[in-house]
């Protein structure tokens, strides 16, 4: 409060000593100071109120800026809207200094054209320019500190676009990885069987085999329409339909058994691995 009395009471002494040293300069001549108008002195309250009056706004001007400095900084997070109110407050304060220049260059004009315009007046006029020269200087500051911000804001954004984008190419990456595994997966894991009666793998060229002829097994160019496919980590069993079976191909000897249930042979394959170890065909013949 002190503080804000103090350039108020500069310019009720500047203006009282304007006074004083025209009073001093027409003390030898009375019919001076009587032939002063009436005009002359409401003239001159007038100009003293409208100095006093700027004087009060550039020391509001500068509150408004002290209280600018605790929201523009580089290294505080404030949010993109309190920086955005930040901006706008800088320049409502700008316009506000050209405005209070603009009326203190019209008052100390009319003020040097005055006998109250003495030295006490002339050095407080330019100290209330000096005030809004500094207070220009902050607000450029603040403007530059606000720009700098708003620049590492961008970077920023900037960088952490870049690393969704990464993040982004990896996991399309890694989906990609993960889907050729599987389906490299499932291509190896691919097992076909036949099943059916001798005169039906003979006729689909899978059997081969007569008088005093070795039997072959899916020797040349056979059927591979006649085949199931399957899945060796779930084919675990294979209900046969028929009372007897036997195995052709070259399955491992205790991978598998043949079993009935119900009145029909099943095959159930005990260790898939080892069943599947020796080749990814199997046949059974019905009989």
């Amino acid at each position: 409060m002190t503080k804000k009395l103090f350039p108020i009471m500069a310019v009720a002494a500047a203006l009282l000593s304007g006074c004083s040293s025209s009073d001093k300069s027409q003390d030898t001549d009375p019919e001076a100071v009587a032939n002063a108008s009436r005009q002359e002195l409401e003239q001159a309250i007038s100009d003293r109120d409208q100095l006093l009056t700027l004087m009060n706004e550039i020391q509001s001007g500068l509150d408004d800026i002290k209280n600018l400095e605790n929201i523009v900084s580089v290294d505080k997070s404030e949010t993109p809207d309190q920086r955005a109110q930040a901006k706008r407050d800088i320049e409502a304060i700008k316009a506000g200094l050209i405005e209070r220049q603009a009326k203190l260059d019209e008052l100390e004009k009319k003020l040097s054209a005055s006998n109250l315009y003495s030295d006490n007046l002339k050095k407080t006029i330019q100290g209330l320019k000096d005030q809004i020269a500094k207070q220009e200087q902050e607000i450029a500051r603040l403007t530059g500190e606000l720009e700098t911000a708003h620049t590492r804001i961008t970077q920023l954004g900037t960088q952490v676009d870049s690393l969704n984008t990464t993040v982004t190419n990896v996991s399309s990456e890694r989906d990609a990885a993960e889907l050729k595994s599987q389906e490299i997966a499932n291509e190896l894991n691919v097992c076909y069987y036949a099943v059916g009666s001798s005169k039906e793998l003979k006729e689909h060229k899978i059997l081969e085999k007569g008088f005093l002829r070795k039997t072959k097994l899916m020797k040349g160019d056979f059927d591979q329409s006649f085949f199931n496919k399957g899945d060796k980590r779930t084919l675990s069993s294979i209900p046969l339909h028929a009372k007897k079976a036997k195995v052709l191909s070259n399955q491992p000897a205790g991978s598998y058994t043949l079993t009935e249930k119900n009145g029909q042979a099943v095959l159930t394959i005990t260790n898939p691995d080892k069943f599947w170890s020796l080749s990814n065909y199997l046949v059974i013949q019905l009989d």
